[in-house]
């Protein structure tokens, strides 16, 4: 054998080559296959002898021919064998690559045939003879002509068939790798790269995972020949599938055997972001390709899921991409709440379409999803987080920043969407530690850098940090130092904020309370305003949380810092010893502020109580420092009236006059410390020991409560004049002389208040002392009264009257004691409170004033008020109270002359539990159970169970619906409008709680609607409560269009026809609508209309891009003439019922001005909504060939015949309304008449209502021609000729105008448009 491998080689290597073509024919096939064989598998001179058969069989002659093919046949399966060293194989094929063009047709024919039997019997097992394929394949393409079966196909042709039959074909799922790679040196025409597209992905289910993503590659190298969309949707929609399958099994994982789980989630997810890598390479590469992936999700979002997101945030890093993939993330973010939002509110869509998935839960499944290692989305994921935040925080308002209150939640779109950009960061924080840095890092910039405009959201993520991970936060405690160099430039918010979210790390960090001490101490002595009170508010929170020994735990003292890692007081050693020196330090450093503005001195005095409350061994220190403030203002000689000196309190700077110390707030922040230290003595050590430091207390204790008694004492004998505030002062805010006694009166309101605050807790219900109670509020409510008659005066409004100082637990025992205390002993006293109606008043006013407060800004004034279990459980008592008030004395107790007194009493009560209801409602929203489960009410009605919220809810629905019923029974002359709006915006509050499933939502309804249909009283503003209330519970219920077609019909017949002639027939639905509501009706008719077109313009839209997408698959989507989508059907109903109800209002005589203009602006935007469902059926019939529904075509019908021309007859009728004249005989209603009717003309002439409602019903005819042509029906029948636009001539008024030639007036009157007639 041996000697011929040698004599081939050496007769090629001399030339020889007609010897050796001899010597080749002399061997048999069979030998040499075996000389092959030999040479191959001991892998020596392969190439030679290969090359030498090749040079001794020429392609011209048939041998030669045959010898060549013979050689391939069998090179190919011993390739593939597997028993080649690599080498060898390699050289084999690449010889066999350049000797392939001199084949013959039939050869090549042959040889293709061979390898697509290979493949189909899954033998090209390693896959490398596989490189051999394109250049037979493109070798066979260049050929003229192939005998094909019976007849002959050109080469072109030939390949085409191969291709087929292969990808028809089953492939061993080794070789799809194989085969993908093979196929991008083939040259393919567009058709068979998508048939060959199609086919790889159809394998991908049938591959290992471990597979995919060698295979993802492969397949974006392809894409460079084309079907670029085709590739990335089939990759991404078979992760998609992964990832639903995957959420599948871990939801019922509990239920099913583990071995049951196909793939384990890290393994997917690696394999994902193996994948995800591969295609961002290959986007980098391929701009084409990226462009691609954009475009197929600007065009709908609904298509994103997890992994497209990852993908998306991965491309995102690519510069070119980053803002398009931002933009379209936020818009998709933002939409995806929009669409919840529109569903949630509105059963018509709930009962259409099934919940969508949000895009939200997917962005987090992509943090969750990135802990396998995908650091290339991280990054994304960390601006995208900052994107939505910036993008959709809270605005700064009108000039400059808004005061927002505490964090409520999160409701609107925008607000949710900001909500997720925080979730993702701090998801992002807790589980990646390459990113910590930069967004701790980020989140400090912006608090320092955002000044201008509101950093709640970014104070709360930062706040959400430290509780979270406080422990990784002291690693880069630097960051937040450097943060602290800035704080005396911040705004005081911002300080609060930040000081309040870093305290858990000032626990464990001694270099970070050091640091913030330093800078505190600066800002001590910062010039700016802002900065001073900023050191305030930090020393405070210091002295609040660091304990001294021994300090009495009350049980608000729990200190809420708490992690599970900050478990250790790192210096617990030296800590009570440290804690006392450290705070007694900061004290010092206090005091210093009480030199200052007053607005330091407020929140010195407003935070102290807080601190005492905390850290009760500061007492004394604290207490002094109080009591010698007080001192200062207090006038020691016991004859001399006033007891406070007035003068030091204010300073003067030029001709302006300020308020210096805010005595009251003094005054109310020592007795608050002195109230509650001697209620922890007298808990904590009723038989009191005698120790130095005890009787030191007692000292000024006793001293203080001595200046306390006689302040009252003096005060009640004081008189205005004393304090130079009698009724002939000037008040104005102009001049200084009115700013000092303003400010004067402020002060001594506030002594007044304190005192009485402070002598009601020490009365202890004795009725001497609630005289002199009494006595001290008739001297406020005087100074109160001049305050508010004076201050109306002037032409600057300060008429907003001054913030109580009583606190809010004192007004809640206020209440309850006036109202609801039946304690015998307690009677006589209370009786003297109880009798002067003032107080009760007062008392009442103050208990809304605090409660409105608490709704604004989510904390009160005084002790206690930012704690918010406190306020909920005083907000507990009050609507107990403020309940049991209104419902139990009702206006016949009480006789005829205090009757206007009642009602107003009543009315702040009611006005006080609507704002508690709208308080807990954004405050508290987990709470509003609990509330109402506090409200007794010893009624004939049995106690609710507390068990069933709905019931509780509904228990209180049921007594203001009651209370409102007496309302309306007494007939109009003593009808409380007031009240009645009250009682209903409560019942509105109220039914927000109910679920619109439970039978006593129904319930509402159908009392709701009763009261409408039942009441006739003529006020507008109780009518628009009462409907708004109906509207927003009906859309809940069932679509509200029926309901406005009733509604409308009802204004048609009290407002009258357009045209005089007509009588319109009397009909009465609803008795609310009547001529005096009929206006206020029709607005919020119009506005709900509104509504109902957004949500029917939302659906044709989400239906028109249904319908582009099934544009691919369009055989599938065709559709039975008989049979309707529901969607579709729904939409047309909808809007039939509307058009209907438009047409009613068409036809009223509405008055002139924003209602006529209103119906203008909803009529078109109604024909431009028909304009767009007319597209989406040309786009239907374009596509898929169905007949026009029957409903479509009666929509149009009613369009064309009914609304149309009626719209022109209300256009002439609304431009003849600007001329109308007020039609009254009296001079100046007539000039008034005129004045109103130009003002709503040139309101009509500025709006365009006119030319853009005649354009979209054009526009809508322009289009109906179109669908009139696809649809082959003609729907132009039913549009009658507009003559709108047409010049109009009257023969009549035009003679009349001859005739009377010589009064020119008469006839320029007679030609205004006025007086043509309505009926052309």
């Amino acid at each position: 054998m041996k000697t011929e491998v040698d004599k081939i080689v050496s007769l090629s290597d001399g030339d020889q080559t007609v010897e050796l073509q001899k010597y080749l024919s002399s061997l048999t096939d069979d030998q040499l296959i075996t000389v092959i064989t030999k040479s191959v598998l001991k892998g020596k001179n392969v190439g030679t002898t290969i090359k030498g058969i090749f040079k001794g069989s020429p392609s011209t002659s048939t041998e030669g021919s045959n010898r060549r093919l013979m050689l391939y046949q069998h090179c190919i399966p011993l390739c593939e064998s597997g028993d080649l060293q690599t080498e060898v194989a390699a050289d084999i094929i690449g010889l066999l690559m350049l000797e392939t063009h001199t084949l013959s047709g039939p050869s090549l024919a042959q040889l293709a045939s061979l390898f697509v039997e290979a493949i189909k019997m899954g033998k090209m097992g390693s896959g490398k003879s596989l490189e051999l394929f394109p250049t037979v394949l493109t070798a066979l393409a260049a050929c003229e002509a192939l005998s094909y079966g019976k007849g002959e196909l050109s080469g072109d042709e030939y390949k085409k068939q191969l291709i087929n039959s292969l990808c028809s074909s089953r492939w061993d799922p080794q070789c799809v790798i194989h085969l993908t790679t093979m196929f991008r040196d083939v040259p393919l025409s567009s058709e068979e790269l998508y048939f060959l597209v199609e086919k790889v992905l159809r394998m991908f289910s049938k591959l290992d995972l471990q597979e995919i993503p060698p295979l993802v590659y492969q397949l974006l190298l392809l894409s460079a020949k084309g079907c670029k969309k085709q590739v990335l949707d089939g990759i991404i929609s078979y992760f998609k599938e992964q990832d639903l399958r995957q959420e599948e099994e871990q939801k019922h994982g509990e239920s099913l055997d583990l071995e049951v789980q196909s793939i384990p989630e890290d393994q997917l997810r690696h394999v994902e972001g193996t994948a995800i890598l591969h295609i961002v390479f290959a986007i980098r590469l391929d701009h084409e390709l990226g462009r691609e992936f954009l475009k197929s999700f600007k065009t709908s979002y609904g298509d994103l899921c997890p992994f497209s997101v990852a993908l998306l945030l991965s491309v995102s890093r690519i510069q070119r991409y980053e803002e398009q993939v931002f933009e379209l993330l936020k818009g998709a973010v933002i939409k995806s709440f929009k669409d919840e939002q529109l569903q949630q509110g509105s059963k018509f869509l709930q009962d259409l379409l099934l919940g969508h998935s949000g895009i939200a839960q997917m962005i987090l499944d992509t943090v969750k999803n990135s802990v396998f290692g995908w650091d290339h989305v991280t990054q994304g994921l960390v601006q995208l987080g900052f994107f939505l935040m910036d993008t959709f925080g809270p605005k700064p308002g009108p000039f400059g920043k808004i005061t927002e209150g505490s964090a409520t939640v999160a409701r609107t779109p925008t607000q949710l969407a900001c909500k997720l950009g925080g979730q993702v960061l701090l998801q992002g924080f807790k589980m990646h530690e390459p990113i910590r840095g930069e967004i701790l890092e980020q989140v400090l910039n912006r608090l320092v850098t955002k000044t201008a405009s509101p950093v709640n959201h970014y104070l709360d993520l930062f706040s959400d940090i430290v509780v979270s991970a406080p422990m990784i936060l002291l690693e880069s405690s630097t960051k937040v130092t450097e943060t602290f160099d800035h704080l005396s430039y911040l705004p005081l918010a911002t300080v609060q904020g930040l000081l309040k979210a870093v305290q858990p790390l000032l626990k464990v960090s001694m270099s970070l309370k050091d640091a913030l001490i330093l800078v505190l101490r600066k800002a001590m002595f910062s010039s700016q305003l802002d900065g001073r009170k900023s050191a305030v508010t930090g020393f405070l929170l210091l002295l609040k949380n660091f304990r001294v020994l021994g300090s009495l735990s009350s049980s608000q003292c729990s200190q809420a810092v708490s992690s599970s890692q900050v478990q250790v007081d790192v210096h617990s050693r030296y800590n009570s010893a440290a804690n006392e020196a450290f705070c007694l330090e900061i004290l010092s450093s206090l005091r210093r502020c009480l030199g200052q503005q007053a607005d330091v001195r407020l929140m010195l005095y407003e935070g102290f109580y807080d601190v005492l409350r905390r850290n009760s061994q500061l007492a004394s220190s604290i207490m002094q420092t109080l009591f010698s403030q007080l001192r200062r203002y207090y006038e020691p000689e016991q004859d001399l009236l006033p007891p406070v000196k007035l003068e030091p309190c204010i300073t003067a700077h030029g001709e302006q006059v300020y308020l210096q110390e805010p005595l009251a707030h003094l005054l109310s922040c020592t007795v608050h410390c002195l109230l509650w230290l001697q209620n922890m003595r007298r808990s904590a050590n009723p038989n009191a020991d005698d120790s130095d430091d005890d009787e030191e207390e007692e000292g000024y204790q006793s001293e203080l409560q001595t200046i306390l008694e006689s302040m009252t004492r003096r005060m009640m004998k004081s008189e205005l004049e004393d304090f130079e505030l009698d009724k002939s002062a000037e008040f104005s805010m102009g001049s200084s002389v009115g700013v000092k006694n303003n400010i004067y009166a402020v002060l001594v309101m506030g002594v007044y208040e304190v005192l009485m605050e402070y002598n009601f807790i020490k009365a202890n219900y004795s009725k001497s002392h609630f005289e002199e109670l009494i006595e001290l509020f008739t001297h406020y409510h005087k100074l109160s009264e001049i305050l508010k008659e004076k201050s109306g005066k002037g032409r600057v409004p300060s008429s907003k009257t001054p913030r109580s100082l009583l606190s809010l637990g004192f007004v809640s025992t206020l209440l309850t004691v006036l109202f609801r205390d039946s304690t015998q002993s307690r009677e006589d006293a209370l009786s003297v409170l109880r009798s002067s109606g003032e107080f009760v008043r007062y008392a009442v006013n103050v208990a809304v004033q605090k409660i409105q407060q608490l709704e604004e800004t989510g904390h009160t004034d005084g002790p206690d008020g930012q704690n918010a279990d406190k306020t909920f459980s005083f907000l507990c008592d009050m609507t107990s109270v403020l309940m049991w008030r209104y419902t139990n004395i009702p206006s016949v107790v009480e006789d005829a002359g205090k009757k206007e007194k009642r009602c107003s009493l009543s009315l702040l009560c009611l006005e006080g539990l609507l704002r508690i209801f709208t308080t807990c409602q954004q405050r508290y929203p987990d709470k509003m159970a609990q509330l109402l489960s506090t409200m007794e009410i010893s009624e004939d009605d049995a106690e609710p169970d507390d068990g069933n919220v709905t019931e509780i809810n509904f228990f209180y629905i049921r007594q203001f619906q009651r209370a409102l019923f007496t309302q309306l029974n007494r007939g109009e002359e003593e009808f409380n409008s007031k009240e009645a709006q009250l009682l209903v915006s409560i019942l509105s509050a109220l039914s927000r709680q109910l679920k619109p499933s439970s039978q006593q939502f129904v319930q509402m309804i159908t009392w709701t609607v009763k009261i409408c249909k039942e009441t006739s009283f003529e006020d507008s503003a109780f009518c628009k409560g009462l409907l708004s209330l109906l509207f927003n519970l009906h859309v809940l219920y069932k679509t509200p269009v029926s309901l406005f077609l009733d509604l409308c019909r009802d204004i048609h017949s009290q407002l009258g026809d357009i045209d005089q002639d007509v009588e319109v027939e009397k009909q009465s639905h609803f008795a609310i609508v009547n001529m005096k509501t009929a206006t206020t009706a029709t607005l919020l008719v119009l506005s709900q209309i509104d509504k109902v077109l957004d949500e029917v313009d939302w659906l044709i839209t989400r239906k028109k891009s249904q319908v582009a997408s099934e544009k691919s698959g369009s055989e599938e989507a065709t559709q039975t003439a008989g049979q309707q989508d529901p969607v579709e059907k729904a939409v047309t109903l909808q809007l039939g019922t509307l058009l209907t109800a438009l047409n009613e209002l068409v036809q009223t005589a509405l008055l002139p001005g924003t209602c006529t203009i209103t119906l203008l602006r909803e009529l078109s935007r109604t024909y431009t909504i028909l304009t767009t469902l007319v597209k989406y059926y040309i786009q239907v019939c374009a596509s898929q060939h169905g007949g026009l529904p029957a409903r479509v075509e009666k929509l149009v019908k009613l369009s064309g015949s009914h609304l149309t021309p009626q719209c022109y007859l209300f256009i002439t009728y609304a431009q003849n309304g600007e001329f109308c004249g007020g039609g009254a005989d009296d001079k100046k209603k007539k000039k008034r008449g005129e004045v109103n009717s130009a003002a709503s003309a040139k309101l009509l002439r500025d709006t365009k209502a006119i030319p853009n409602l005649i354009f979209s019903i054009e526009q809508y005819e322009k289009y109906l021609i179109t669908l009139s042509k696809k649809s082959k029906v003609n729907l132009m029948q039913y549009m009658k000729l507009s003559t709108s636009r047409d010049f109009r001539i009257n023969a009549a008024t035009l003679d009349a105008a001859l005739q009377e030639q010589d009064d020119s007036q008469e006839v320029r009157a007679n030609l205004k448009p006025g007086s043509f007639p309505k009926d052309q």
